[in-house]
């Protein structure tokens, strides 16, 4: 067997764990976060929310099934949700150097060494979520001996800009023109909206997309702090006059909320994990929902013709606005999962519906 190299996880707080490489050979900084998905780690490596992030998977058995086929569809990668790793480097408990699966090509360690994206293993992931819950979330990195590097904080900038598209590009062939702004967005999204019918003309983070010919605008997730994201809220609140159904997801909630108006803050540790529970607000459903979002829209700051749409069960945050009048709605969550459930995935035709009924009485 190869020998493992060894290598470090050194925390800003001085906390350091030892582990062994199957990686990518390299020294990496970034914000540690955790996540507690028990499954889907090619969905979740190539979701361009966690740009600039080490993830953290409390889950203790990883690899196991391989890295899927990169087969095509719509121009989409079917079995990921973007064209890259977006992770600065992966950190689990155990590695399955063995992996079995019927669209397995290759092992994670050989994706990740590929991608030039580091990965350790043989570190107690619970005892270092333990610090990240106490704590919050902290920088930390991950150090060769020979290629000693400093600390760097990815939410001192633009993160969007690094994730979204740099080119206005169009999927499907739909009836319903759908124009994304694309701040990091994952491709399920664009699948979704496909299958309900629609054009989705893709555009840059920051691209003013109020001349162009659409029947709805939606706002994709994305990585980092929403207050550095003016261009697209100015953008959205231009488009908001003439009142064409609009819908975001995780980052789309915020911006959305800044451009009505409400405020934005980081949370301690954020949410990352497929099973957060949502209340519709005013009833008792509850929806469990996969979620991957570090900031979060600040409820009392909405304007009064705004209202929360969902709230989250286990700390009280918010999870979703709606204009109390005009078609504009967001989640915090992700409705299209990928992975994780797809108990919501019906806001999607919500929206749809939104689009049709904008386009009738616009006649």
């Amino acid at each position: 067997m190869t020998q493992l190299r060894k290598v470090r996880l050194i925390l800003e707080d001085g906390t350091t764990f030892e582990g062994k490489s199957f990686g990518y050979e390299k020294s990496v900084a970034g914000e540690v976060v955790f996540y507690t998905a028990m499954t889907g780690y090619p969905e979740s490596l190539t979701d361009p929310s966690y740009t600039g992030q080490i993830l953290v998977s409390t889950f203790p058995l990883i690899g196991n099934y391989g890295v899927p086929s990169d087969s095509k569809e719509e121009n989409l990668y079917e079995f990921y949700e973007s064209n890259k790793i977006h992770i600065t480097g992966l950190i689990v408990s155990d590695y399955s150097f063995e992996y079995s699966h019927w669209n397995a090509i290759k092992s994670l360690g050989d994706w990740l060494k590929e991608q030039k994206v580091p990965g350790l293993f043989g570190i107690d992931t619970r005892a270092l979520t333990k610090i990240i819950r106490v704590k919050g979330s902290l920088l930390g990195k991950i150090e060769f001996d020979d290629e000693v590097i400093d600390f760097y904080d990815p939410n001192q900038e633009n993160l969007v800009a690094i994730a979204s598209t740099d080119k206005v590009e169009v999927y499907g062939n739909g009836e319903h023109r759908i124009v994304l702004v694309d701040c990091g967005v994952k491709y399920n999204i664009i699948r979704c909206l496909i299958k309900r019918n629609a054009t989705v003309i893709v555009v840059p983070w920051d691209y003013d997309f109020n001349n162009e010919d659409f029947d709805g605008i939606f706002l994709s997730n994305g990585p980092g702090d929403p207050a550095l994201c003016d261009a697209t809220v100015e953008n959205i609140r231009k488009t908001m006059d003439a009142e064409k159904p609009i819908m975001g997801i995780c980052l789309g909630n915020q911006l959305l909320a800044r451009a009505a108006g409400a405020e934005t803050y980081k949370l301690k540790f954020g949410h990352r994990s497929h099973n957060q529970p949502v209340l519709l607000q005013g009833t008792d459903r509850c929806f469990i929902t996969s979620q991957n979002h570090g900031f979060a829209v600040d409820t009392k700051t909405l304007p009064a013709d705004w209202e929360p749409l969902f709230t989250n069960v286990n700390d009280q945050t918010n999870e979703g606005i709606r204009h109390k009048t005009k078609p504009f709605f967001s989640t915090q969550f992700h409705p299209e999962a990928a992975s994780g459930p797809v108990d919501t995935e019906f806001l999607f035709d919500d929206f749809m519906n939104n689009v049709i009924e904008y386009k009738k009485n616009k006649k």
